[in-house]
């Protein structure tokens, strides 16, 4: 037989259906082969040229490997095609064609020159070459410029590809449908004979932040462990520039002086965006991570909350049997409910909180105390194990006592004072701490000097720190 960069990796499986665990275990970025629904989907259509991309491997050494495991396997003999593109000067084309958009140059001369050159390309790729132009000094913002301009250069060829039917309660299942939501609300905005009830229309579309931070506090995160982090970093620029869009529309459709044209371009901002997200954000999502990663993302969408839907249904990958997945680099860390945290790190954040922290158990016995650098209240290692009544004077024993039997009782959860000492502000709160059943399980006291805090005034954001 004969390996070519066209070869389809369904049909070699197919062949031999041994270089499906020879493969995996070459290259972990290839687990997605052992995965029955990218399979029947993306992957009948997957080339070796594609799939040594989505692995970081070069082409011809893949094929090299592929050929000798079926001679050796078989006895086959296997030739190597000549029509190899190596996948480094596919992204070589791609970030010409961007540089010169970047010079001016006609999109029709660049888009007819891309149609030449690269018949088949995936979104992986695309996001690869914006990845790669940023790695190479390209600021992020030029890169956020050319975006709407790439779209279109590459829409031909990214129309042709098709996103895998998805069980319902996927992520990407769930952004997909809040963007239908938004085309329903959108198209009702656009239909509307006067603005006078354009607020109302608006505060129902700006739901969208929801689908929005899940990409950012949820896929992107996924993405950027696998070294994407370019095509994130260009998204999430321009849903701020959305918001930023937003709040402008927002404020002047309540003040009754919003103009037709500012309307109908904060509505192309968020079409464009669905566009990206739909051609080339989520086929790369899902050629690049692993239903183990998809899993990680669904872990956390609900806290953050869903657009419109309120609640969607459970999904649960084929290939993971409830149980969670801990990597190997966290073995021996504290699994917690939104994360893995080594004992180590967990004691740099509580030494390192503007808080004094001290935790008393279900037994009244002090078992933690923070060793910040300016404690509040003095603290040595002698408390440890000693009841809290006998850590306070006599004369507030019995109060300290009350506010422990209410918690305890369930009649109260926290307890709040504040004293002046030394010229600070000192704001001290008590906190009832209860397990999933709602059962006492401690109390928690968090001490803080608030005196620069009550100063505060008017506002200093992020973008103007110094």
């Amino acid at each position: 037989m004969e390996l070519t960069a066209k070869t389809k990796i369904s049909s070699l499986l197919a062949s031999y259906p041994f270089l499906k665990d020879f493969m995996i275990n070459l290259n972990p970025n290839f687990k997605a082969l052992d995965n029955p629904v990218m399979m029947k989907t993306l992957g009948r259509l997957a080339t070796l040229s594609q799939v040594a991309m989505v692995g970081g491997t070069d082409l011809k050494e893949l094929m090299g490997r592929i050929a000798e495991e079926i001679r050796q396997k078989t006895g086959e003999g296997v030739i190597v095609g000549a029509d190899i593109s190596p996948a480094e000067d596919r992204q070589e084309i791609l970030k010409g064609i961007i540089k010169d958009i970047h010079k001016g140059v006609d999109v029709n001369i660049l888009k007819k020159r891309f149609l030449d050159l690269i018949k088949d390309v995936s979104p992986s790729e695309i996001a690869a070459m914006e990845q790669k132009l940023i790695e190479e000094g390209m600021p992020e913002q030029e890169v956020k410029g050319l975006c709407s301009v790439h779209v279109e250069v590459f829409k031909e060829s990214l129309e042709k590809k098709s996103l895998p039917g998805l069980s319902a309660g996927h992520p990407v299942h769930t952004l997909m449908l809040e963007n239908r939501y938004a085309e329903g609300i959108m198209c009702e905005i656009e239909e509307l004979k006067d603005y006078k009830e354009l607020s109302g229309f608006l505060t129902r579309l700006n739901e969208i932040e929801k689908h929005y931070l899940r990409k950012e506090n949820q896929l992107f995160p996924a993405l950027e462990a696998k070294g994407i982090s370019g095509p994130s970093k260009v998204m999430w620029a321009l849903h701020d520039d959305i918001r930023a869009m937003f709040r402008d529309v927002m404020r002047k459709a309540r003040e009754g002086s919003v103009r037709q044209i500012e309307v109908k371009a904060l509505l192309n901002m968020i079409n464009d965006m669905i566009y990206k997200e739909e051609r080339i954000l989520y086929p790369m999502a899902l050629e690049t991570l692993t239903d183990e990663d998809w899993l990680k993302v669904k872990k956390g969408e609900e806290e953050i909350g869903y657009a419109w839907l309120g609640t969607v249904e459970a999904w649960q990958p084929s290939i993971v049997s409830g149980q969670q997945v801990v990597s190997v680099d966290k073995i021996g860390s504290l699994n917690l409910d939104t994360g893995q945290i080594t004992a180590e790190q967990v004691n740099l954040i509580l030494t390192n909180l503007p808080v004094d922290i001290s935790f008393v158990n279900e037994n009244d016995e002090v078992v933690y105390y923070s060793q910040t650098k300016e404690r509040i209240f003095p603290r040595s290692p002698g408390i440890i194990g000693r009841t809290v009544q006998n850590c306070h004077p006599p004369k507030s024993v019995d109060i300290v006592q009350k506010i422990l039997d209410a918690f305890k009782k369930g009649e109260k959860d926290s307890a709040e004072f504040w004293i002046q000492m030394k010229g600070r502000f000192i704001h001290i709160r008590y906190f009832a701490v209860r397990d999933n059943a709602g059962k006492y399980r401690g109390t928690l006291e968090v001490s803080q000097d608030v005196t620069g805090i009550r100063a505060l005034s008017g506002q200093k954001r992020l973008l103007q720190w110094d």
